[in-house]
């Protein structure tokens, strides 16, 4: 015993292979210390600049218009607009070509018709996109995958082959100069349902179940369960639609001739006269008519992203 012990003593560690002692990610006696950071190579230096500058680039091209836009509607009549080069810092900025615009032009009945139009028009697109998407997302039906195709396949369709029929029936049912005229041919789209399916897809089907086994019926399920968890797609969707709405000159001209229910783009373009144009009254009245959709897209821009990522996950 006593021989025992002291050979314990004599040999604390226990024995370790000579390979095993030359390698030291073996050894759990040796310590890690801290990683180095790694410095980056010049090359992606050089890579990461030249896309910051391509990026730079090309946000000036996108935003140069706006910014000449701004220009002449903020430059007074002595200043030149079509001067070569551009200038974008008027010399005496002045608010008068704003003030004329609402001044003798109705534009407060041009933007009260835009509103409500766009307005409608998204509300529908939520609401007709989203119950079309149910079924196709969360119900098992014969012809389910056709019918789907069948309401991708109409993106293809440009809107103005569609315009004259559509003119037609407007005309047949009273439509004209009225705003549900100017909704109802965009109440729903193929791609709000297109969206708002794959939206849907990213649902867990479990959620489904169990609300059914509480006694939810499918309008249930549908309100709310699904509803408040594709909210980022709903927003994404009417973000699109209100810019649609918003912008949209050629079925308002088609279906009206009542000056009193002209939208906003209808207007911008009364300000070009027959024979010569105020071009400073037309971009003045354009920087009104575009500083909605900035102000929508500002607010909702958290979103819009989150949706449209979501969107995208299941196919």
């Amino acid at each position: 015993m006593e021989q025992n012990s002291g050979a314990l003593k004599q040999n604390p560690k226990p024995n370790v292979p000579i390979e095993d002692r030359q390698n030291p990610k073996s050894d759990p006696t040796v310590i890690k210390g801290p990683r180095k950071k790694t410095k980056p190579t010049q090359r992606k230096v050089i890579q990461k600049a030249a896309a910051y500058i391509t990026l730079i680039f090309v946000s000036l091209i996108m935003v140069g218009p706006f910014l000449w836009l701004l220009a002449t509607a903020l430059k007074s009549g002595s200043e030149n607009i079509f001067a070569y080069p551009p200038k974008f810092i008027p010399e005496s900025p002045t608010l008068s070509n704003f003030t004329a615009v609402l001044e003798y032009f109705p534009f407060f009945t041009y933007l009260m018709n835009s509103t409500i139009v766009a307005v409608l028009t998204v509300g529908a697109n939520l609401l007709f996109c989203s119950l079309a998407a149910y079924p196709l997302a969360r119900m098992n039906f014969r012809g389910k995958n056709i019918v789907f195709i069948l309401i991708i396949s109409t993106m293809m369709i440009p809107f103005q082959l569609l315009m004259i029929p559509i003119y037609i029936l407007a005309l047949n049912l009273g439509l004209q100069n009225t705003y549900l005229g100017l909704v109802l041919p965009h109440a729903t789209t193929a791609f709000g349902i297109f969206l708002m399916r794959q939206a849907f897809l990213t649902i867990p089907y479990e959620l489904d179940e169990s609300a059914r086994m509480d006694g939810a019926n499918a309008f249930q399920v549908w309100w709310k369960i699904l509803m408040p968890l594709v909210r980022p797609s709903l927003v994404t969707l009417a973000i699109f639609t209100f810019m649609m709405a918003w912008g949209d000159f050629l079925w308002p001209l088609i279906i009206l001739n009542d000056q009193s229910m002209y939208t906003l783009p209808l207007g911008v373009q009364s300000l070009q006269g027959n024979f010569s144009s105020n071009w400073r009254y037309i971009a003045a009245g354009s920087i009104i008519s575009v500083l909605p959709i900035i102000i929508v897209f500002a607010i909702l821009q958290r979103y819009f992203i989150a949706g449209a990522m979501k969107g995208a996950v299941k196919g």
